[in-house]
């Protein structure tokens, strides 16, 4: 089964689960949160992360998300079963902002005036249908495609960005990576980066030269940890290597304080499973994010 396959999958399962019964579980987290820019950098949540609460109340996860401290949330296709107006004034009340947006690859053109009425500045491709790994044509084909929607996308005054995983850092026969076929094959005006430092280490990469090596694209960064000695493999499915900021291998404060000197503003929380109940890892996560002092 395809990975975009199963993402969408979520809401159908998750609906199916609130109609049975399912009701978020308490956190007892406290209403206020601490202020939002963190030494000149925002930190935010990608909503994938709570894909299994978010369709049964997403107003109230939202709140949830704001109560842990975090002051952004990065919109994902599992919100966008609400009309454009209803969500965004969802997102404020709870006190977030809301900059950013996953989109399924195919759907990018179709979504732009949704986007646009979001008011997000960035659609954020989040992952490229498996059918253009690992060959160098499927990656030639995704960059034209990606593009042609960036020029639509920045005529609509915001920017495509094209968000990674690991499966593009598999060296193809030529030698070439498939991050090195997209980025040789796209325009840096037109397709931005939100670089996903956790899969990068996960594919073999330095996250702090690929910051710096891209740095004409990038605009936020995705945070979660990797335990330690763990493998480096190329397939986007590895939760049990994944754990909160400051338990794993990877030395945040020199990537975010990089980050933050290259001019990036936003960092997004993308822990895509939790051991803790996920508010709480959520909490845990922000705490250590909020207790460093960035150089």
């Amino acid at each position: 089964m395809e990975i975009m396959t199963t993402r969408r999958d979520f809401l159908r399962l998750s609906a199916a689960a609130a109609a049975a019964g399912c009701t978020l579980r308490a956190t007892g987290l406290p209403a206020a949160a601490p202020a939002g820019n963190h030494d000149g950098i925002e930190y935010g949540v990608q909503l994938y992360m709570v894909r299994k609460e978010a369709p049964a109340d997403l107003a109230g996860v939202l709140k949830k998300i704001r109560a842990t401290g975090f002051t952004q949330v990065e919109l994902y296709p599992i919100a966008y079963t609400h009309h454009a107006p209803d969500l965004k004034k969802m997102v404020e009340d709870a006190g977030l902002g809301h900059d950013s947006g996953h989109f399924d690859f195919d759907s990018i053109p179709a979504r732009i005036g949704y986007a646009k009425d979001l008011g997000l500045k960035y659609m954020v491709c989040s992952i490229l249908p498996e059918k253009y790994w690992g060959i160098a044509g499927g990656f030639k084909s995704a960059a034209y495609n990606l593009n042609q929607w960036g020029r639509l996308v920045d005529n609509a005054d915001m920017k495509l960005v094209f968000h990674n995983h690991n499966y593009e850092f598999k060296r193809l026969p030529d030698g070439e990576t498939g991050f090195d076929i997209l980025m040789k094959n796209t325009d840096s005006d037109l397709v931005k980066l939100e670089l996903d430092l956790y899969w990068l280490t996960q594919g073999g990469q330095d996250p702090a030269a690929a910051m710096k090596k891209y740095k004409n694209r990038l605009v936020m960064i995705h945070l979660k940890d990797r335990v330690a000695d763990a493998p480096v493999n190329y397939k986007p499915q590895d939760e049990q290597h994944i754990i909160e900021l400051g338990k794993g291998s990877i030395d945040w404060k020199p990537l975010i304080s990089q980050a933050r000197m290259q001019g990036v503003k936003l960092a997004l929380l993308d822990q895509d499973e939790t051991k803790l109940p996920v508010f709480e890892s959520m909490k845990e996560n922000f705490d250590y994010l909020n207790g460093l002092k960035l150089s």
